[in-house]
């Protein structure tokens, strides 16, 4: 008995040793977490609108531009002269933030640039756009700002220049309690006359926005 045991166990030892050991599965790997997605959020309403009307200026231009040169260009040195024609543009931009800025608690010094940068008959549509924000200054307590951020010299021929003119402009009572600003924007072109070393602006074409 214990001989046919001893050869049963020896068997069962062997059995074992043949038997292939199933092989425990590999890990899966780890996934590696995903980045956090950034949310990308839209420009704010007023500076697309302010990038199509900026757009709408460039195209225009251009196209005031490309018919300068489709027509004959003698005389129009706003093709030729670089220094001319940046001393037009610094002048009249110049010209334009003084002009159609107005503080209600300093007027002399809006009447004085009046006086030394208009001439013919500017200086009566200059006094005519002016006249609401005068009428209202004292009571509201208005500051007007306005500030010229594209400019493009069209033409100069001898003493006279176009220029065609965008210009941002802020507008702020502050009678209230609390200051209020209203924000807007203006593109129109001023005809200018040279008189010794200064370009002073003779006529303001709206171009038809009053029409």
């Amino acid at each position: 008995m214990s001989t046919t045991r001893h050869l049963i166990n020896r068997r069962r030892r062997l059995a074992s040793v043949n038997t292939p050991r199933t092989a425990a599965p590999a890990p899966a790997p780890r996934a590696e977490p995903e980045p956090p997605r950034v949310r990308r959020r839209g420009l704010p309403a007023a500076l697309g609108v302010l990038t199509v009307l900026l757009g709408g200026f460039a195209t225009w231009a251009t196209g005031e531009a490309a018919a300068l040169r489709d027509t004959p260009a003698a005389g129009n040195a706003a093709l030729t002269d670089i220094a001319r024609t940046s001393e037009v543009k610094g002048q009249v931009t110049k010209a334009v933030n003084e002009l159609f800025s107005y503080d209600y608690a300093a007027g002399a010094a809006a009447d004085t640039a009046a006086r030394t940068r208009l001439t013919g008959k500017a200086v009566e549509q200059h006094r005519a756009m002016l006249a609401p924000v005068r009428a209202q200054a004292a009571k509201q307590k208005l500051v007007l700002t306005t500030t010229v951020t594209h400019s493009g010299v069209e033409l100069i021929d001898g003493d006279r220049a176009r220029v065609l003119i965008y210009a941002d402009q802020s507008n702020t009572r502050t009678a209230a309690r609390k200051a209020e600003t209203t924000y807007g924007a203006a593109m129109f072109a001023v005809e200018a006359v040279r008189k010794d070393t200064t370009w002073r602006i003779a006529a303001i074409d709206t171009l038809g926005a009053g029409s």
